[in-house]
C-alpha cells in the first residue's frame, strides 16, 4: 500500500497554514493521503497574525479562527521552537519528506536610505510592531519620551504606529497587550503624531476601514490639511479603476473640510511631503525635513525644490517589510524574495531545486493582506501535486513521521506541539480573565514554553 505524501512547511503563519490547507482539499489527500508537518520558530504559531497586528484590530485576528480548523485536522503536526536552519536544516528535511514548502514571511524593515536614519530616536516601525506585539526576542521596554511624533509611509502599517502612538494605554487595555507593553504606554508623552506620504490621497495605500478606524477614538483628532486634496489626470484614473482608492480619498476629503475639534491627542496625515533628511543634534533626532512634492499628471509626483522642518523628536519610517534571507536557497537581494516559478524554488541555472516551494511573502515580496496569500498557496501546492504526480519530487530516507520527533529529541531541541498551542492559549486567556479581558499575552519564550509543556 502506497505511504501518503510527505510535506514540511517552514513557516506556521497564515500563508503556511494555506499552503496545508491546500493539501488537505486536494484529490491527493483522498488517496494515498498527505502528512503535513509545520516548522515554526515562535513557539506559538498563526506568525503575523500573533505578532504584526495591532492589538486594537481583533477582527482581523478573527482569521484565527478559520486557520484553527485546519490546524485541528489530524494529517496535521505543528513543532514550534524550531529554527531553521539552526535546529533542522534544508538536508534534514529532505532525509524526512517528499517536498518542502517555505512560507517564512517577512519580519525586518525594509531600509531607507535617508541622512540621519541612524540617529538616536529613529526608529524602524516593525521593531515598534513587535514591540507591541510581545515579541519574545525584542527588548521588553520601548522609548517613548518624544511629545512630537513622525511616521513616514501610507500604508497600514504606517497607520497602526501612528494609532498606538496616538491612543492612551488604557484605551488599549482591554486588548491581549501585555503588562509591560502596558506599562510602557502609560508613559508616553506623543501629543502629536504626523504621518508623511510623499505623493497624494488618490495613492495613499491604506485600506478604506483602516483609515476610518483613525477617527473612532475618543482621544485623537486626525486632521487633513485641504491644500493636501489634489488630483492630476493619473489621480483620477486610479479612483475611477480602484473602488478602495476612490473610498480612501473620499475619506480624506471628508476630513480635510471639517472643523478641527478638541479631542487632546492630534493625528495629521500629510501629502505631497517627501522626507529629504531627519535632522539631529548629539546624535538625537530634533527634526525632520521634507521636499514639498506636486503631481506630474500620470499619478506620480516630482519635487518642487520648497523645503520645510519639522519639529518632532521621533521618527519612525514604515516603509515596507523585508524578509529574511533563508540559508541553502537561491535569494534576490533586491526584492529579498526567494525567486520562483509558479512556487517552484529556481536556481541560477533556471532549473527547478528539486522538491523545494516557496508561498506568501518570501515568494512575491511583503505586498497585499493576509487572505491574499491564499492563493499564492494554491498555485503553489498545484504545482507541486503536477511535479509529484509526474514522478518529480525526491524520495526521502527516512519518511516516517516519528523519525523527526526522534531527531529532534536527540538533537535536544524542546518543540511545542499543537497541543501545547491549546494549553498557551488557555493559560493566556486565564491571565485575562481577573481583569475582565479576553486573554493577556505571554511574552517571554520560557513562559510560553512551559505554558505549552514544552
Amino acid at each position: 500500500m502506497p505511504r501518503p505524501l510527505r510535506v514540511a512547511i517552514v513557516g506556521a503563519g497564515p500563508a503556511g497554514i494555506y499552503a496545508a490547507d491546500a493539501l488537505l482539499k486536494s484529490e491527493v489527500a483522498a488517496e494515498p493521503g498527505v502528512s503535513i508537518d509545520l516548522f515554526e520558530r515562535m513557539p506559538a504559531p498563526f506568525g503575523l497574525i500573533r505578532y504584526g497586528v495591532a492589538p486594537d484590530h481583533p477582527r482581523i485576528k478573527g482569521i484565527i479562527t478559520a486557520l484553527h480548523q485546519v490546524l485541528d485536522k489530524p494529517q496535521i503536526r505543528l513543532f514550534g521552537n524550531v529554527d531553521y536552519p539552526t535546529d533542522i536544516s534544508l538536508d534534514d528535511l529532505r532525509a524526512f519528506y517528499d517536498a518542502v514548502i517555505f512560507s517564512t514571511g517577512a519580519t525586518a524593515d525594509r531600509e531607507l536610505p535617508l541622512p540621519g536614519v541612524e540617529l538616536d530616536g529613529s526608529y524602524g516601525a516593525a521593531d515598534f510592531v513587535s514591540w507591541y506585539d510581545g515579541h519574545p526576542d525584542v527588548p521588553r521596554t520601548w522609548p517613548l519620551d518624544a511629545e512630537k511624533v513622525a511616521v513616514l509611509g501610507v500604508g497600514n502599517v504606517a497607520l497602526d504606529v501612528a494609532r498606538i502612538l496616538a491612543k492612551t494605554a488604557d484605551e488599549l487595555l482591554p486588548t491581549e497587550i501585555p503588562p509591560n507593553v502596558h506599562d510602557g504606554l502609560k508613559a508616553n508623552k506623543a501629543l502629536e503624531v504626523h504621518v508623511f506620504g510623499r505623493r497624494g490621497p488618490a495613492q495613499a495605500k491604506f485600506s478604506p476601514m483602516e483609515l476610518r478606524e483613525l477617527d473612532h477614538s475618543p482621544t485623537i483628532e486626525v486632521i487633513v490639511d485641504p491644500e493636501d486634496i489634489d488630483y492630476d489626470e493619473g489621480s483620477i484614473e486610479t479612483r475611477r479603476g480602484n473602488k478602495q482608492a476612490d473610498m480612501v480619498a473620499k475619506t480624506l476629503e471628508n476630513w480635510a473640510i471639517r472643523d478641527v475639534g478638541d479631542r487632546p491627542h492630534k493625528l495629521f496625515l500629510h501629502f505631497f511631503e517627501s522626507p529629504s533628511e531627519i535632522l539631529g543634534a548629539d546624535g538625537k533626532v530634533v527634526g525632520l525635513r521634507t521636499e514639498r512634492t506636486a503631481l506630474d499628471g500620470t499619478g506620480n509626483v516630482k519635487g518642487t525644490g520648497e523645503f520645510k522642518d519639522w519639529d518632532v523628536t521621533a521618527v519612525y519610517r514604515a516603509v515596507g517589510y523585508l524578509s529574511d534571507k533563508l540559508p541553502k536557497l537561491p535569494w534576490d537581494l533586491d526584492s529579498g524574495t526567494v525567486p520562483d516559478a509558479g512556487g517552484r524554488v529556481l536556481q541560477e541555472s533556471g532549473e527547478h531545486l528539486q522538491s523545494t516551494y516557496v508561498t506568501g511573502w518570501i515568494r512575491r515580496g511583503p505586498v497585499g493582506l493576509i487572505g491574499h496569500t491564499k492563493g499564492d498557496a494554491n498555485e503553489t501546492v498545484s504545482n507541486l501535486l503536477d511535479d509529484y504526480g509526474n514522478g518529480r519530487l525526491q524520495t526521502p530516507g527516512s519518511p516516517e513521521p516519528e523519525a523527526v520527533d526522534a531527531y529532534l529529541a536527540e538533537r535536544g531541541v524542546r518543540f511545542t506541539t499543537w497541543e501545547g498551542w491549546y494549553k498557551l492559549d488557555a493559560a493566556e486567556k486565564a491571565l485575562g480573565e481577573p481583569q475582565g479581558r479576553e486573554r493577556v499575552k505571554l511574552v517571554e519564550r520560557e513562559d510560553m514554553l512551559k505554558a505549552s509543556g514544552a
